[in-house]
């Protein structure tokens, strides 16, 4: 494709509310907008969301590769493959989603008009993201969540009392209400079995990523049973493989940034049964996690009623899109427009440019 220009923006979105993990805390949400424009107008959007507080590539190094990419003499497909060996999964993910959406919208120019599915034939169920904090803090939160028509919540645990957090949001949401919990690796062994234990008698839906090794999971998945996903231990197929073949975890999340971009995305939960959550993307990153998990809708129909993890723009202040993904009754819906659909403020995107 003949490529006029491209463009490597970093921003940042600030949080309503410190993001607080096993991890760190963070106050704002730093990424890297590439954006492609074709000789004849159309523009492709992708996101990098660098996964710092995982030990992977800063923004810094992402903005690096972006620009390095956009000095080729044809970036394509072909050409970001070429450079995988220098590229974090950020920057593949914002250069072949960004490839991918300026395709989409230039075909689509071309196609005669189709009858469209209906808006809430789109639509896509997300969980609650609940940020770890006191116990009558993160219940409180959740009846907020709730009372916007969510029913699936995920508590971030392994930063404060794990037990005490659940039992609150349980007790607050109702018996019929799911509730998954993400420790990001914060557990040992031992401490895995004695919180999962614990924990059972809540009916908890799945234990994302609760020990760092697919051993360490594997020994744990005959000690409970809570179902086990893989987050950041599954970051490719081969890795899915791994774990499917040592009955590590009974599904995986995704994160786009975390794989490398939709494709190999797809290539993973060829694999393993997989829901999409967002690394707190920014509007672009959402947009290109909604159109995976309507793919996966289609091919696992046993996991329709899986909740995807992608109401995260709930958390942020401010956005720097004019038209995005828009979160109804526990419902995203992606914009109508082709591609991603996703439409930039300008003026937002100053403000919010690093």
């Amino acid at each position: 494709m003949n490529l006029s220009g491209a463009e490597v923006i970093p921003y940042a979105l600030p949080f309503l509310r410190p993001y607080v993990t096993a991890r760190g805390r963070l106050d704002q949400r730093e990424m890297a907008l590439l954006r492609l424009r074709s000789a004849d107008g159309f523009v492709g959007l992708g996101e990098a969301v660098p996964l710092s507080l995982r030990g992977g590539a800063t923004l810094v190094t992402v903005v690096r590769e972006l620009e390095a990419l956009t000095q080729l003499d044809v970036l394509d497909e072909a050409a970001v493959e070429a450079a995988a060996p220098t590229l974090s999964e950020p920057s593949r993910c914002a250069a072949l989603t960004a490839l991918l959406d300026l395709r989409s919208r230039v075909a689509a120019a071309g196609a005669p008009s189709t009858n469209a599915p209906a808006a809430e034939d789109r639509a896509i169920a997300c969980n609650a993201t609940l940020v770890a904090g006191e116990p009558a803090a993160v219940a409180e939160d959740a009846l907020a969540w709730a009372a916007d028509g969510f029913t699936t919540f995920k508590l971030k645990l392994g930063a404060g009392d794990d037990v005490a957090q659940v039992r609150a949001v349980r007790e607050a949401v109702g018996a019929a209400a799911r509730i998954r919990v993400d420790v990001n690796a914060a557990w040992d062994l031992e401490g895995a079995k004695r919180a999962l234990a614990e924990l059972e008698p809540f009916g908890i839906e799945l234990a994302e990523q609760p020990l760092d090794s697919l051993e360490e999971m594997a020994e744990l998945a005959t000690a409970t049973s809570i179902p086990l996903a893989a987050d950041e231990s599954v970051t490719s197929r081969a890795e899915a493989e791994l774990a499917a073949a040592a009955g590590a975890c009974e599904l995986t999340g995704i994160k786009l940034s975390k794989v490398g971009g939709p494709e190999e995305a797809l290539a993973i939960a060829g694999v393993l049964p997989a829901y999409v959550s967002s690394a707190l993307d920014g509007p672009v990153g959402i947009a290109a996690g909604a159109q995976v998990a309507r793919t996966l809708a289609a091919n696992q129909p046993e996991r329709l009623d899986l909740a995807h993890g992608l109401a995260t723009q709930r958390l942020f202040a401010s956005t720097v899109a004019a038209v995005e993904c828009e979160l109804r009754g526990g419902m995203l819906h992606p914009p109508a427009g082709p591609g991603l659909g996703v439409e930039l403020d300008e003026d937002a995107l100053r403000a919010h440019r690093l």
